[in-house]
């Protein structure tokens, strides 16, 4: 029976010792095993926390990788490509750091093709640093740790980022750093460790002096836009006679998107800030339902004058109106539903140039974004665009049967008019959106910028021609029935 027991003891040792030898890795081999997984940066995180650094008397294995014992007289550690960490005092307690006791802080130095994210608003620079102190996770430090980023051009404009996971795969945010710059590298000051980079904005925007005037363009533009579509509900409310008009009904529903996505993103830069997560989230939220909302009723607009000049005969829809209201405002909440189950709402760095940040309660993955945001108008806008041609036919075709040349002149400006008012019903400058990338991206952005805070304003003073024009029809359709029936008489 003792024999059983010492031969059963033998194969358990030998089946079980062989296992947590697989399991445990050596620090230099992790990123090699991992680069055959699916999540390479998942992968990293798990395992760095538990590898074993045998050569502890080393103090790193080559330029991309480093393995260094650290206590309270030794708190940092350079890499052969210039970067410099520096951790804090809260960091090597909170690891487990004593005055007879060292922790093993790991370094690698990575290839940013690992961190694979579609993104418009930055490109990582350099390498990515992946930093790792002792088997436990360290967050929320009093004491940031601090890391250089060589920067060999001096006009670029950055921000401190990590990569936080989400759901398969994760984003680049800048969530707990902050960014500052010394004579010539980048400094990030995060409250936690994880994988490091520094994101560099595509555009033109890199001097302060042009995102200060940006964002006085946006607030005052936006301030302005909720105060003039106010002003269009509230005149729609007062003129009864015309509510039964279609095309003023959906003119006005686009108003109070606008209203709304103007009111909003006043209120997420504001409280961008604020404390509690869910305040911020509730935000962006909102403010995503009225930018597609807003992106709907264009569309809307489009259909509506395919309906009416191209179409013509046989437009009678039953119900049309509410069928309409469901499309534009029912569609948004789906989608939006959908993004807030998934968490895809958070704070969202806007704008950076150096020390200068603008932050907004917007949407944080950016996936989510490019397929709800980018490629959706992106579809509203190539419909709209085959909508204005056709109108600018049909207004070719109205302008050639005018016979005197006085009245052609007089035509082709009034139909440059209506193009120009009709391009901001149908949300064409929000096009301008992609021309903001390239040599002209500077001039592109200040346009943009410029016509998109201001739409509602413009909005405003088509709204403003339609019933000023319909009111002079009807006074002078009145005042010919009158001069007949004086004739008459």
């Amino acid at each position: 029976m003792c024999l059983l027991d010492l031969l059963c003891i033998f194969l358990f040792f030998s089946i079980l010792l062989p296992m947590k030898a697989q399991e445990i890795q050596e620090c230099s081999q992790v990123l090699e095993n991992c680069s055959k997984k699916s999540n390479i940066p998942l992968c990293l995180e798990q395992k760095m926390k538990s590898c074993e650094n045998r050569e502890k008397r080393r103090k790193g294995y080559g330029p991309d990788f480093y393995a260094k014992q650290m206590d309270f007289s030794e708190a940092h550690l350079k890499t052969f490509y210039g970067h410099v960490i520096q951790i804090p005092t809260e960091a090597l307690m909170k690891s487990g750091v004593t005055e007879n006791n060292s922790v093993s802080l790991i370094v690698s130095v990575l290839n940013k093709s690992i961190f694979k994210e579609l993104s418009v608003h930055g490109s990582v620079y350099g390498s990515v640093l992946g930093v790792w102190l002792g088997k436990e996770d360290l967050h929320n430090l009093s004491e940031p740790v601090q890391m250089q980023f060589v920067n060999t051009n001096q006009n670029m404009s950055g921000k401190c980022v990590f990569w936080k996971h989400s759901n398969l795969t994760g984003h680049w945010s800048s969530e707990g750093c902050n960014t500052t710059r010394n004579d010539t590298d980048f400094v990030c000051s995060c409250n936690h460790l994880s994988f490091f980079a520094v994101l560099i904005s595509p555009g033109s925007v890199q001097d302060a002096k042009d995102v200060r005037r940006l964002e006085y363009i946006t607030y005052i533009g936006s301030s302005f836009s909720v105060l003039f579509t106010a002003i269009i509900i509230i005149m729609f409310l007062i003129q009864k006679k015309r509510k039964s008009e279609h095309s003023v009904v959906i003119h006005v529903q686009l108003s109070g998107s606008l209203f709304l996505l103007h009111l909003f993103f006043l209120a997420s830069t504001l409280w961008s800030g604020a404390e509690k997560k869910t305040v911020c989230q509730c935000l962006g939220l909102i403010l995503h339902f009225t930018l597609l909302a807003t992106f709907t009723w264009t569309a809307i607009e489009g259909f509506h004058l395919y309906l009416l000049l191209v179409q013509v005969f046989n437009i009678y829809i039953r119900r049309y109106l509410l069928k309409l209201c469901l499309v534009g405002w029912g569609a948004p909440i789906i989608t939006v539903v959908i993004c807030g189950l998934a968490g895809g709402y958070g704070k969202y760095s806007l704008t950076e140039s150096n020390n200068n940040e603008t932050n907004l309660c917007w949407i944080t993955d950016r996936t989510m974004s490019y397929i709800t945001v980018n490629a959706y108008l992106g579809l509203v806008l190539l419909f709209n665009t085959a909508i204005m041609v056709l109108i600018v036919i049909k207004m070719w075709q109205l302008k050639m049967r005018g016979i005197q040349t006085g009245t052609r002149i007089k035509r082709l400006w009034k139909d440059c008019a209506t193009v120009l008012g009709l391009s901001v019903v149908l949300g064409l400058p929000w096009g301008l959106a992609f021309t903001t990338y390239g040599p002209l991206s500077l001039p592109g952005i200040y346009l943009f910028t410029t016509l998109n805070a201001f739409q509602g304003f413009l909005l405003f003073l088509w709204f403003l021609s339609i019933i000023c024009k319909s009111t002079f029809e009807e006074k002078n359709t009145t005042k010919t029935f009158s001069m007949s029936n004086f004739s008459s008489s």
